[in-house]
């Protein structure tokens, strides 16, 4: 279906929005379950996006790499997370990390249903909001599952590069802990050089294939 930029706008907003806070909202529950209150106590231990909105990542970077671009990027306020108040620093800090990444494939799975619903309602003739629904279904189910591939790159300060310093002997996880000053620069330039593509497009592509196919006929 042939959109304008401002259509695309209205159907890609809404999935990115939560897309990128509720991700930061379940480091934040992880961290309370495993004894940080850090997040709470600073009240952003909420599922409410304004609490996680950064105006450049959430709101001006968005909307500025769309109309440049047609794609939405962008990034939410990080949640405070003291790791010395785990019970279990070491491993409870890779669990934490892991709840952004695992909340996007929750959403994803989501959207497929949102999608599943698009199509009961255009069967009953609802197509209006069938139509707008189905492609809001589309959207949230990729860029959720891009968000998960990408935060999961073994690459401090990204969550897989947590969780790999994690689960790697001290001496190791601590080595690879001294570049994450210089993490988003090398994100940047893998991305730059197609590299990261390269290797996460094909997996996006067939995990983004199977969602959809498990709620479509």
């Amino acid at each position: 279906m042939d959109l304008n930029l401002i259509q695309k706008f209205t159907i890609w907003i809404l999935p990115a929005l939560f897309a990128i806070t509720v991700h930061e909202a379940a480091h934040g529950y992880a961290a309370r379950y495993f004894g940080d209150d850090t997040a709470a106590r600073l009240g952003r231990l909420s599922l409410n996006p304004l609490r996680h909105i950064d105006p450049i990542g959430t709101v001006l970077l968005p909307i500025a790499t769309f109309f440049l671009s047609g794609f939405i990027f962008g990034w939410a306020k990080p949640v405070p997370v003291d790791a010395r108040n785990l019970r279990n620093p070491r491993r409870d800090m890779a669990w934490v990390s892991l709840a952004g990444p695992g909340s996007n494939l929750v959403m994803a799975i989501f959207w497929g249903l949102m999608m599943a619903l698009a199509q009961v309602l255009a069967d009953k003739g609802l197509g209006a909001v069938a139509v707008p629904l189905a492609l809001m279904g589309q959207a949230g189910v990729f860029i959720n599952l891009l968000l998960m591939l990408l935060n999961l790159v073994p690459i401090p300060p990204l969550d897989g590069g947590r969780i790999l310093i994690s689960l790697l002997p001290p001496p190791l996880g601590a080595q690879l802990a001294r570049i994450e000053p210089f993490g988003l620069l090398i994100l940047i330039l893998l991305l730059v050089t197609g590299v990261l593509w390269a290797v996460l497009g094909p997996l996006l592509n067939a995990m983004n294939g199977f969602i959809t196919g498990l709620f479509l006929p």
